[in-house]
């Protein structure tokens, strides 16, 4: 996204930006969705997400991701960290919202979609108001999402009726975590 472009539009360049980076199937989006079917905690689960988004949003936009992408050990141990989370996270699972929490706050992804790439993009608004605005946008594109997400899943309920449904989700959930760990781990630990 040509950022230079948007100048004057940085609310709409955030909404555009955090939209593209929040709809990628991941780890987070799985389990959203998965609550959505079931039709439980959708809410909290929801809110729990669009809130801790909102945050990492707020402190890339800060200034932290700039600081945390210049330190390129930092950014390889929390890929590390995480990858081992998001694979274990494959094998097991906990109650609603200390997983949610897990996917969220353990998932290297999060980090560098909000906090890393949309707090530096957000640098290319050198008025705060501005960057602000940006950041109001990413956020607005989260809630959206997650609620979306959430709540526009019953229109799946009816292939879920059927146990082989769930059995097909949760492998395929198990192999996007696993895939995203993997991936993770080869692009950090990849020699230079």
């Amino acid at each position: 996204m040509d950022m230079s472009s948007t100048h004057g539009m940085p609310f709409v360049a955030g909404v555009l930006l955090g939209a593209s980076l929040i709809i990628a199937i991941g780890a987070q989006n799985a389990f959203v969705l998965r609550q959505g079917l079931l039709r439980q905690h959708r809410f909290p689960v929801a809110l729990f997400c669009a809130l801790s988004d909102a945050l990492l949003i707020v402190a890339g936009v800060a200034g932290l991701g700039t600081a945390i992408s210049s330190h390129p050990t930092l950014m390889t141990a929390i890929a590390i960290a995480g990858a081992a989370v998001l694979a274990w996270y494959g094998i097991a699972a906990f109650a609603v919202l200390a997983t949610c929490a897990g996917f969220t706050w353990a998932n290297p992804h999060v980090y560098l979609d909000t906090v890393v790439l949309i707090g530096s993009l957000s640098s290319a608004y050198p008025v705060f108001d501005q960057r602000m605005l940006f950041g109001a946008g990413a956020v607005l594109a989260s809630f959206a999402w997650f609620f979306g997400l959430a709540y526009g899943s019953r229109v799946l309920i009816p292939v879920f009726r059927k146990p082989m449904a769930w059995r097909v989700l949760d492998v395929a959930i198990a192999l996007v975590m696993w895939a995203i760990a993997a991936q993770l781990l080869l692009r950090f630990l990849r020699p230079a």
